[in-house]
C-alpha cells in the first residue's frame, strides 16, 4: 500500500469524513481520492478547489503577505471542506482536501488530524 493510500484512508477515518483527496493545484487533478458519498464528485471538487487555492495565493501575493496558508475552511450548511496546502520540499504544489459531514465532525480535531497526516505524507 502506498504512502498516499495510507494518508487517504487516515483522512477517511476522521469523524464525519465523506471524501478525501490529494490534489495537484498546478493541474487541478486529484492524484488520489477516496470517498463514501455518491453526492460528492471528488474529481470536480479537486478542480474547483484548485481555483480557491490559486485565488488565495494570488491575493496574498498582491497584498505582499509572506505568510503561508495553513488551511482554508469552507463552511456549508451541512458540510465542512478543509483545504490544506502541503509544505514539504517534495510536495510543494499539492494540497489535501477533506470534506466532512458537519453534524458528525469535530472541526478542531479534523484540522489537527489533517496537519498530522500532511506532515507524514511523502509524495
Amino acid at each position: 500500500m502506498s504512502n498516499m493510500d495510507v494518508a487517504l484512508k487516515d483522512m477517511m477515518v476522521v469523524d464525519g469524513a465523506v471524501g478525501a483527496a490529494v490534489v495537484d493545484f498546478n493541474s487541478g487533478m486529484a492524484l488520489g481520492h477516496l470517498g463514501s458519498s455518491k453526492a460528492l464528485d471528488l474529481t470536480v471538487a479537486a478542480a474547483g478547489n484548485t481555483e480557491v487555492v490559486r485565488a488565495k495565493m494570488r491575493t496574498m501575493e498582491q497584498l505582499g503577505l509572506k505568510d503561508e496558508i495553513e488551511d482554508i475552511l469552507i463552511t456549508l450548511s451541512g458540510q465542512y471542506h478543509i483545504i490544506r496546502p502541503m509544505t514539504g520540499r517534495k510536495s510543494k504544489g499539492l494540497f489535501l482536501y477533506l470534506a466532512l459531514d458537519r453534524g458528525r465532525a469535530n472541526l478542531a480535531l479534523a484540522r489537527h488530524r489533517l496537519k498530522s497526516i500532511e506532515e507524514d505524507l511523502e509524495v
